[in-house]
């Protein structure tokens, strides 16, 4: 064996000389890392390397597949092409699961990710996914699943309704932040308490908390009007308006409760409670109580003129 390895070891460094070296008087010696490929060349030239028959025909194709996927990458079509190829093999996505959605319809997770019937489960981008359907309005998370061989599983939480905001003359629905939910179209959230004005939507949840310690209030107020987004005003399902000061409201409210547990005020015929001095309140009447007002002036004026002429 050893033998046999000289041999051709000694066949190879003819080889090697013969390519590296030229005529006596010039000699070229190639790096090493060059020798071989330059023995290849050499033995293609001289007709010593056999190349199989169906060679060309093989170097053809590989040539004009390699053309159309440099296209199709190029073209920027690599996606759809593995979206056909995986939706073929039967990975295309049959069903939608969706869970813990009250106000979100299947429909619109659906719609929102595109799906027609042949997307391909294996090239679902769930990063992207998710975002898309954080887009819809009710959505609050989203967590998205891949169920091979056809099915996508997602579990949402939604957002909750807090109030109703009114701001010019739209009604959207609003969270415990003050964020717009959606617009209100029907009558289903009508419970809902009323804000009305700029800032009311993000001033909400922290004027309606101060209110907490008075619920007989609470539950008879109709509205809350935000008033140059600097003070609020109230308004009760009798029609009366109350109007807080800018600052220490609570303090106003606090006042309030006292003269209706003695005087029953939001009870009698009167328009506005005026709050916003602290050293006075101010009472507005209705149309009707000015009218009677007027009427028991006129009637007691008559009656100590009355009195005099008799005197």
């Amino acid at each position: 064996m050893y033998a046999l390895k000289n041999r051709l070891m000694g066949k190879r460094r003819e080889a090697e000389d013969r390519v590296i070296s030229g005529p006596a008087e010039f000699v070229v010696v190639l790096p090493r890392v060059l020798r071989r490929p330059a023995l290849f060349i050499s033995a293609l030239v001289e007709g010593r390397v056999a190349i199989p028959g169906h060679t060309g025909t093989l170097a053809a194709v590989s040539l004009f597949a390699l053309t159309g996927l440099y296209g199709v990458v190029q073209g920027g079509h690599l996606r759809a092409l593995a979206e056909e190829t995986t939706s073929i093999a039967g990975f295309a996505i049959e069903r939608v699961d969706v869970a813990g959605n009250i106000e979100t319809s299947p429909i619109d997770v659906v719609q929102q990710l595109g799906l027609d019937g042949h997307t391909s489960l294996i090239t679902l981008d769930l990063v992207e996914a998710r975002k898309m359907i954080m887009a819809l309005p009710w959505v609050a998370s989203a967590d998205i699943r891949k169920i091979y061989p056809d099915v996508i599983d997602v579990s949402l939480s939604e957002r909750r309704a807090y109030g109703i905001w009114q701001h010019g003359q739209e009604l959207s629905l609003i969270d415990v932040s003050g964020n717009v939910i959606a617009p209100m179209i029907d009558g289903k959230f009508a419970q809902l308490p009323l804000f009305v004005g700029l800032g009311a939507d993000v001033n909400a949840d922290a004027f309606n908390v101060a209110l907490d310690a008075w619920p007989e209030l609470k539950s008879r107020i109709t509205a809350y009007i935000r008033v140059a987004d600097r003070r609020w005003d109230i308004r009760l399902g009798n029609g009366i308006t109350i109007r807080l000061p800018e600052n220490n409201a609570e303090a106003a409210i606090a006042k309030l409760r006292r003269l209706e547990a003695e005087q029953g005020l939001l009870e009698r015929d009167i328009e506005t409670v005026d709050l916003r001095l602290d050293d006075r309140i101010t009472i507005g009447l209705t149309d009707n109580a000015v009218v009677r007002r007027d009427a028991a002036i006129k009637e007691r004026e008559q009656m100590l003129k009355k009195r005099g002429r008799n005197s």
